[in-house]
């Protein structure tokens, strides 16, 4: 039986305890699809271990997500901006969903690189948008990208690129 599509299951993760006791093969090991979140036990996750977090997930699957943060008056910058902290923030919870969506419920998961490119001013009137696409998923590191948008409006207002370290 060819296993090339499987992962070893781990001890670390949480919810792999019940995937394991439901997987056939002897040596443990499971589909990836037995290791992927959905979005209703991220959202419920979030909001259990990240009750301040102003983001809401959208969307999720496919190596990739989708988040929304409704932005509020202490967030802006002086000029009407979001400030950078803000975007970051949205950028790193998108991350986190989509990196949860395919690992399942990883709470050590974390990040070890943000980068960031603003590009324009974005809307203190909407809401922003975070729709992340995985680039690598890997064994102990996950790499993606994150196009952060003013709701409504087709240009990104920044780019950003991370990568999480996976708990082994």
């Amino acid at each position: 039986m060819v296993k090339s599509r499987s992962v070893k299951s781990r001890q670390s993760r949480p919810n792999l305890a019940d995937a394991k006791s439901r997987a056939a093969d002897p040596q443990g090991y499971v589909s990836q699809k037995e290791l992927m979140a959905t979005k209703a036990e991220i959202v419920e996750f979030l909001a259990a271990e990240y009750p301040h977090t102003n983001c809401t997930v959208e969307a999720v699957g496919g190596r990739s997500a989708t988040v929304k943060h409704q932005v509020g008056v202490n967030e802006l910058r002086p000029g009407g901006t979001v400030s950078g902290p803000v975007l970051m923030a949205v950028a790193d919870v998108a991350l986190y969903v989509a990196i949860l969506g395919e690992i399942g419920i990883v709470p050590l998961a974390v990040t070890t690189n943000l980068s960031i490119n603003f590009m324009r001013k974005p809307s203190a009137e909407r809401a922003i948008v975070g729709v992340c696409n995985l680039m690598k998923m890997g064994k102990s590191l996950a790499v993606g990208e994150v196009s952060l948008f003013s709701e409504g409006i087709e240009e990104p207002v920044a780019h950003v690129v991370g990568t999480y370290s996976i708990p082994r």
